[in-house]
C-alpha cells in the first residue's frame, strides 16, 4: 500500500506518520528530509522542491517493489504533486490511501510552527509567515481521503491504521 500524509508544515504529519508506520509497519519517506539534504549539499534546481519529490517517488517505487508498505510524508500542496503518487500507485498496482493532516486551531498550529522554527537545525524549516503563504497556495484535496485534525484527535493512530488496513 502507498499512503500519502499531506498537509501544511507544523500540523503533525511527520509525528503521525512515524507512529502509524511503527504500527503497520511501513517505510516512511519524507520529502522534507530529501529536500533539506539536497540543500545541505548545495544542490540547486530551477524548481525548488521538485527534485525531492522525484527522489522520494523513486525510493518509494523500490520499497513497493519489494513488498513494503510506504508512507509518503509531504505537504503535497498542489494537484501536480499529488498526481505523482496516483501514478506511482497505479504503476505498482497498489492501493493509494490519502491522509490529510490538519491542525484546526490556528493558535496551536502557530505555536508548533514557531517552536520548530526556534529549534531548527537547518534553513528549510518555515516560519509562521511562510506557512501562511503556503496555506494560500494549498489547493483543496478532491477525492477520497481521511482527514485527521491533530488538535482535536486525542489518539489518531488507531483510526488511521484502520483506514489504511
Amino acid at each position: 500500500m502507498l499512503a500519502v500524509f499531506a498537509g501544511l508544515p507544523g500540523v503533525g504529519k511527520s509525528t503521525l506518520a512515524a507512529r502509524v508506520a511503527a504500527e503497520l509497519p511501513a517505510t516512511v519517506l519524507a520529502v522534507d528530509t530529501v529536500d533539506f539534504t539536497l540543500q545541505r549539499y548545495e544542490v540547486s534546481e530551477p524548481r525548488p522542491g521538485f527534485a525531492a519529490y522525484g527522489v522520494v517517488a523513486a525510493l518509494a517505487e523500490v520499497q513497493l517493489g519489494i513488498g513494503h508498505h510506504v508512507i509518503i510524508d509531504a505537504v503535497n500542496p498542489v494537484k501536480a504533486a499529488r498526481q505523482l503518487w496516483v501514478e506511482l500507485a497505479e504503476r505498482n498496482r497498489v492501493p493509494l490511501r490519502v491522509v490529510e493532516v490538519v491542525c484546526g486551531d490556528d493558535a496551536e498550529h502557530r505555536r508548533r510552527v514557531e517552536a520548530r522554527y526556534a529549534a531548527r537545525d537547518h534553513d528549510g524549516i518555515p516560519d509562521w509567515v511562510r506557512v501562511l503563504e503556503r496555506r494560500q497556495e494549498y489547493e483543496p484535496y478532491l477525492g477520497p481521503r481521511l482527514v485527521v485534525d491533530t488538535h482535536l484527535a486525542k489518539e489518531p493512530v488507531a483510526p488511521v491504521v484502520a483506514y489504511l488496513s
